[in-house]
């Protein structure tokens, strides 16, 4: 939107990067995604430091649906962490949504390509995401309170927005007005528990 509105080229910037790690300058990586090489190299040079490890791939796409998508998948981490289902079941729900996450990006954009999703913005941004963070933490009291999604928002994020949720519907939209819900059964299940009160157990039975 920038690049089209203002006509100045750009870079897209995502990875596991939790910001009070990286500003106590613990050990992490990011991925920068260009359409010119040289744009990249340049936000590389920039941005790349001995704890902060960028690296950059061609996939302007690929590296912003992968920080969208996986805020949908932080959410059925946290719905298994409400559930006590334990490692196993959300290490499962972390291959099913990494796969479904690529399965989706590359069914609508062509060019999005395969390695973006086991750079940091993709895999490792998938795994901090669902260890932590708002969409994960508010899925799990989803579970242990049975309020809302809504309510949840208000009460625990100080004016910050629930992602995982609102993306899920997106998603959703997009998916069954093509008749396609079937074949992503895992962000399914995840929007109907948001918006339709599905159990939360059927993060595992509808899969």
């Amino acid at each position: 939107m920038i690049q089209d509105s203002l006509g100045v080229r750009s870079c897209v910037l995502s990875g596991a990067n939790i910001a009070n790690e990286v500003a106590e300058e613990k050990f992490c990586e990011t991925t920068i995604g260009y359409r010119n090489r040289a744009d990249g190299e340049l936000f590389r040079d920039i941005f790349h430091t001995p704890s902060f490890r960028v690296n950059i791939v061609e996939d302007v796409v690929g590296v912003e649906l992968c920080g969208a998508l996986k805020n949908i998948v932080a959410i059925g981490g946290g719905l298994v962490d409400g559930l006590k289902l334990g490692d196993n079941t959300k290490a499962a729900i972390i291959r099913i949504g990494l796969y479904e996450m690529r399965k989706f990006s590359q069914m609508f954009y062509a060019d999005v390509k395969d390695e973006t999703f086991f750079e940091s913005c993709g895999v490792a941004d998938l795994i901090t995401t669902c260890a932590g963070g708002r969409n994960r933490k508010v899925a799990e009291a989803h579970v242990t309170t049975g309020k809302s999604f809504d309510q949840l928002e208000q009460e625990m994020l100080n004016g910050q927005k629930l992602q995982g949720t609102s993306t899920a519907q997106d998603m959703y939209n997009i998916l069954s007005k093509k008749g396609l819900c079937h074949e992503f059964p895992l962000m399914t299940t995840i929007y109907r528990i948001c918006y339709e009160n599905l159990p939360a157990i059927r993060i595992v039975e509808d899969i």
